[in-house]
């Protein structure tokens, strides 16, 4: 049995709940349509008895934060539950029947959020749905806590068959949003188990209502007057006997009633019912089912595979046309089908289980088949995610990789909410599972989103070949979506192998073939295409061409926003976006795309494993520029934890790069070295990363005292990069002695005029090094006043502190524009109490790069106190009482 979901084909086909609108939440983590039905209070059929003693029982549910409804299956939960709620129309209620298909976390708050805006509580922008079905940050239950807690009437939040929820993490949340809403949330539970919440506390407080089994049992009474609503008027001592055998169970009275309204000998029949749960089977397959008529039984077998059915989908099980005649008629007979709202219909749990265990005993082999039919209605009737659970329960691999195909939702094996879900179904395709290219095209999608890039080409060249081989009449119209399908892999391979010009044409091929498929086929799949983009514009990145990178990118990051679908090419492409920021020398700007990238992160509930990292790497870049070494180095370590199928050339080449520039700010040219030596593989050389490669072996020469091994590696910069690459190979022919080449080599590359501030900061210092060295002292001031002040409108501090030892005397005022200064007291400056020890003078040197305490203490691995206790003692040696004195006083005394 798939635990898909079949309740979304209703009689007319319809699926929707209401037009496509994330923010407003119709839309599931999966991109499917919420289930009507989840939401809607099972109506209780006319043989329902409404027991008084349970109903003010459940009055308590007002009174205390927590109610909870323990029974086994059959017991009466959820039948009580909606009788209350329907008795209390004053009553603000939220209705959700949970569900076990794709139950993850994220799944189960963007039904719970739905269900709250079903039962009228009106929820804020800022309270959004879920992206990803398996995880949702901790600051939704926050939120919707704050909220809840303001309401004047409390929202009575009915959570039935809450024994699917398994999962640790969504009960703490679930308990944590109880405790932070009161007064405004009474939360009720129907479940067969203990729930996982810390009843005890609540018990203890007096703040939890429950009803279980022991109590849903009928009495005699009970059981007498649920017999008279049968038809059947029972002596005392058969009342007595019934609910002694039954134990009170509610199911099991009911059967016991169904069965015996026709019998000759109500009595006598109800004396052979025996309790366990064998002879209850046996009992209802021998007296509820023969009651129906051979049509009838053989649509109860059949549909027992399906989960919620409408007529539309019963009668395409059971090759009949009447389902909905008989579904009703069962469902007014209270014959275990239950009309759970909308035209849908389902099996009592219990009732199912056994007649599906009947089918495959009356009918071997037929099980497949009846998956297969329900599988092909549901693909026509647009149901995606229900027709996939049923082909695979068929064993169909070849129908199920073609639905998924040929529906362009391949691309969801990549983007998040629904990837899991996918790989565990594909996952028990074996290597005879269809023999078209569709089954060959998940395999392969399946493969590269574990990462495994040698395997996932294999597969999509054996799907290439078998496309040829099945070009129908229609020729390439036949095959639109498995060639799309493969233009889709085709880049992603491109991208992780680092084969630029294989994008480009697998893009091409993707626009060509977008003529023949439907336009509602493809505004259906937004990721598809955000994807495509999104290895496009890296592909590009990897080989230079970053105009064009930003162009794909760009469309990337705009493409359906707020989609759940499209959330992870989203915030991929926006961080790469910011590592090109990085690479022109906009640190600034680079933030804030990395924060933004992040954001989505956040907003869209992706975990860090499943997102690309990239913005992590960007932001540790920035923190290197800033000379934040500790943030840089945690940044740096969570950058690659990222989705197995995003971890290419460009992100492992700015892993290092970036490594490297860290290792060079702390004094460590070796590990920097080592950092960038090993390379990155890749089917095309990237000029951006040979260049970048090649300055920071440069500046590592340099920083050992090497200038003429420096020199010897500028060669390896290529030319294309010589505009971005300009200020590095300047530094270097500077330090070779060569001032007047590395001025050259500035004015030719136009530094000043297109690149960022990072880039122009490093461009007037080296012009100013190269004055200071040539005698112009004003010139070099100047050079030297205008990177610091760049520099400190972006935070930057790495360059002043690479500049070396030279620039010291230019970054104290000119003599003219100092005030004057006082005439100081008969024999010189007070000299010093002791001597500075070294991490005292450390501590001072960053003060003279404007560093805060804090930024201080985090680049010396300190506490904040350590800083601040080191500078006390500084400026008691040096006589001064602030920081700018004590600057002004050491270096005096030669101390910087």
């Amino acid at each position: 049995m798939t635990s898909a979901d079949e309740g979304d084909v209703s009689p007319a086909g319809e699926q929707h709940t209401g037009p496509h609108d994330p923010q407003s939440g119709p839309y599931d983590p999966h991109g499917d349509p919420f289930l009507r039905t989840r939401f809607a209070v099972p109506a209780p059929p006319h043989t329902f008895l409404r027991r008084e003693r349970l109903a003010e029982h459940l009055d308590g549910a007002l009174r205390t934060p927590l109610t909870m409804v323990n029974g086994s299956a059959g017991a009466g939960k959820t039948l009580l539950v909606a009788d209350w709620v329907a008795g209390r129309p004053e009553l603000p209620v939220a209705w959700l029947t949970t569900d076990t298909d794709g139950q993850g976390a994220g799944m189960f708050w963007a039904y719970l959020l739905q269900a709250l805006r079903t039962g009228g509580v009106p929820l804020p922008g800022d309270i959004a749905s879920p992206a990803d079905a398996n995880r949702v940050s901790d600051a939704l239950p926050a939120r919707l806590a704050a909220l809840l807690s303001t309401r004047d009437r409390p929202v009575v939040l009915v959570l039935d068959e809450f024994d699917r929820v398994t999962a640790p993490e969504t009960a703490a949340q679930l308990d944590f949003l109880l405790r932070h809403s009161a007064p405004g949330l009474r939360l009720v539970l129907v479940t067969r188990t203990e729930p996982l919440l810390p009843l005890h506390r609540y018990r203890a407080a007096g703040e939890l209502t429950e009803i279980r089994d022991a109590e849903l049992a009928f009495t005699p009474g009970e059981a007498a007057r649920l017999m008279e609503a049968h038809g059947l008027r029972l002596s005392p001592a058969a009342v007595r006997g019934v609910v002694e055998r039954t134990r009170g169970w509610a199911a099991g009275l009911r059967l016991c009633a169904l069965a015996a309204e026709e019998a000759p000998d109500p009595e006598l029949c109800l004396k052979e019912f025996e309790a366990d749960r064998s002879a209850v089977a046996d009992f209802l397959l021998a007296e509820v089912l023969r009651r129906q008529d051979d049509g009838t039984q053989e649509l109860l077998l059949r549909v027992s595979v399906l989960d919620r059915f409408g007529p539309r989908l019963a009668n395409a099980v059971t090759g009949r046309a009447d389902a909905e005649a008989v579904l009703a008629r069962l469902h007014r007979s209270n014959a275990f089908v239950q009309h759970v709202g909308h035209g849908v219909y389902r099996l009592h749990p219990l009732f199912a289980e056994i007649l599906r265990a009947h089918l495959r005993m009356r009918r071997p082999g037929l099980e497949p088949e009846l998956h297969r039919r329900a599988a092909v209605c549901l693909r026509t009737a647009g149901a995606l995610p229900a027709a996939l659970g049923h082909g695979a329960a068929a064993e169909d691999w070849e129908f199920t990789a073609s639905a998924l195909v040929d529906d362009l939702a391949l691309g969801q094996f990549f983007t998040g909410p629904r990837a899991d879900v996918l790989d565990v179904m594909f996952s028990r395709m074996g290597p005879g599972g269809g023999d078209g290219p569709a089954p060959e095209l998940v395999r392969a999608a399946a493969r590269l989103s574990r990462g495994d890039l040698a395997g996932g080409a294999l597969r999509l060249r054996r799907a290439r070949q078998r496309t040829v081989r099945y070009d129908g009449p229609e020729g390439e119209t036949d095959t639109a979506a498995v060639r799309m399908g493969c233009a889709l892999l085709d880049a992603l391979v491109a991208r992780l192998s680092g084969a630029p010009g294989r994008a480009e044409d697998a893009v091409r091929e993707a626009e060509a073939l977008r003529c023949l498929l439907p336009a509602e086929l493809l505004d259906r799949h937004p990721e598809f295409f955000a994807l495509l983009l999104d290895h496009l514009g890296s592909a590009r990145l990897w080989a230079g061409d970053f105009a064009g990178a930003r162009a794909a990118l760009s469309r990337a990051a705009a493409t359906g926003p707020g989609a759940p679908a499209t959330a992870l090419p989203r915030e991929d492409a926006l961080a790469r976006l910011a590592l090109l920021d990085v690479l022109h020398g906009w640190p600034g700007r680079a933030e804030r795309t990395a924060r933004e990238a992040l954001a989505e992160t956040e907003r869209s509930g992706i975990a860090r494993p499943a997102a690309s990292g990239v913005e992590r790497l960007v932001l540790a870049a920035v923190a290197v520029e800033r000379e934040e070494l500790g943030q840089a180095r945690t940044l740096l370590d969570t950058a690659g934890e990222s989705h197995p199928a995003l971890r290419d050339p460009v992100l492992e080449a700015g892993r290092a790069l970036v490594a490297a520039r860290l290792h060079l700010a702390r004094g460590e040219p070796g590990a920097a070295w080592k950092a960038v030596e090993p390379g990155v593989r890749a089917d095309a050389v990237s000029p951006w990363a040979r260049g970048e490669t090649a300055l920071v072996a440069a500046a590592a020469d340099l920083a050992e005292g090497r200038p003429q091994d420096a020199a010897a590696l500028l060669p390896e910069v290529p030319p294309a990069r010589a505009r971005t690459c300009a200020v590095g190979a300047a530094r270097v022919l500077l330090a070779a002695g060569r001032p007047e080449a590395a001025v050259r080599l500035l004015d030719r590359a136009v530094v000043d005029g297109h690149a960022g501030p990072a880039v122009t900061v490093r461009a007037a210092l080296v012009r100013a090094r190269a004055a200071d060295r040539a005698g112009d002292a004003p010139a070099a001031r100047r050079l030297v006043a205008r990177a610091v002040t760049e520099a400190h409108r972006e935070g930057l501090r790495r360059p002043l502190a690479e500049a070396g030892s030279w620039i010291r005397p230019y970054l104290a005022p000119a003599p003219r524009h100092r005030r004057p200064t006082p005439p100081r007291p008969a024999g010189g400056p007070p000299p010093l109490v002791e001597e500075l020890s070294g991490r005292e003078r450390d501590v001072l040197r960053r003060l003279a790069l404007a560093m805060s305490t804090e930024e201080i203490a985090a680049d010396l691995y300190v506490s904040v106190n350590t800083v601040k206790t080191h500078l006390k003692n500084a400026y008691r040696k040096l006589s001064v009482g602030r920081r700018s004195e004590a600057v002004r006083r050491a270096r005096e005394l030669d101390l910087l």
